[in-house]
């Protein structure tokens, strides 16, 4: 009965870890949009006039901004998206050796089990 709940008890921290996984992909893949919009987006501003102007959009409203000011945000936006990045890929390398010290562990009860 103890060996049942410890491989249930791993088999929930698994499925559980993967899930952490998997989320963690799909903000990665979220924040690399962002990121991309960012820069492609700094591109389209770099090639108008300076004095052209500029709105950033604000909930239902626009607000005029320089190009300098947009330019800082969109920089500040790449660079905060990519070290969230570096944190979830850091992140990800722990939960994916968590999922394998799990499935090393249940194969191991598995293998013991048979052995008796």
């Amino acid at each position: 009965m103890i060996r049942y709940l410890a491989f249930s008890e791993l088999q929930v921290k698994m499925i559980d870890t993967q899930q952490k996984v998997k989320l963690a992909d799909l903000q990665i893949d979220q924040l690399t949009r962002v990121q991309k919009l960012a820069k492609v987006t700094h591109k389209e501003i770099s090639t108008l006039s300076d004095d052209t102007p500029l709105y950033e959009g604000v909930g239902r409203m626009f607000i005029l901004q320089s190009k300098e000011e947009i330019n800082d945000q969109l920089t500040e936006k790449q660079k905060t998206a990519q070290e969230k990045i570096k944190e979830l890929e850091q992140k990800k390398v722990y939960l994916e050796r968590s999922v394998k010290e799990a499935e090393d562990n249940i194969r191991e009860m598995l293998l013991s089990r048979r052995a008796q």
